[in-house]
């Protein structure tokens, strides 16, 4: 069974970092297409930035030069470093995998993953 367990979110100010982790377990397959995902109160879940097993990275506008997503394939964990934090980044966070490369940005839309964590909630404060 896969399971995907995000860590690392919190409430910080304006400016300020987050570090989220994405420990995943039971993936047994040789390709994957990981990614961060997050959906704000009243808001649709967008994507936020994906990457695939040889490390190719696909990331949103929003969040291009502030957000760095990364990976160990080693301890089977998913990061994203979040910095220069604003309010309009406040949301629930998830992480998810797909069992394929990325293939380009279009996994951003989340429609395509296969498996979910529950998230981990950020709040930025102004």
């Amino acid at each position: 069974q896969v399971q995907l367990v995000e860590s690392g979110g919190g409430s910080v100010q304006s400016g300020g970092s987050l570090l989220l982790s994405c420990t995943v377990s039971g993936y047994t397959y040789s390709r994957h297409c990981m990614g961060w995902f997050r959906q704000a109160q009243w808001k649709q879940r967008e994507g936020v930035a994906v990457i695939d097993h040889e490390g190719h990275t696909f990331s949103v506008d929003s969040v291009k030069g502030r957000f760095t997503i990364s990976q160990d394939n080693a301890k089977r964990t998913l990061y994203l470093q979040m910095s220069s934090l604003k309010p309009e980044d406040t949301a629930m966070y998830y992480c998810a995998v797909r069992r394929d490369y990325c293939s380009g940005s279009a996994p951003l839309d989340g429609v395509s993953m296969d498996y979910w964590g529950k998230g981990t909630l950020v709040t930025i404060s102004s």
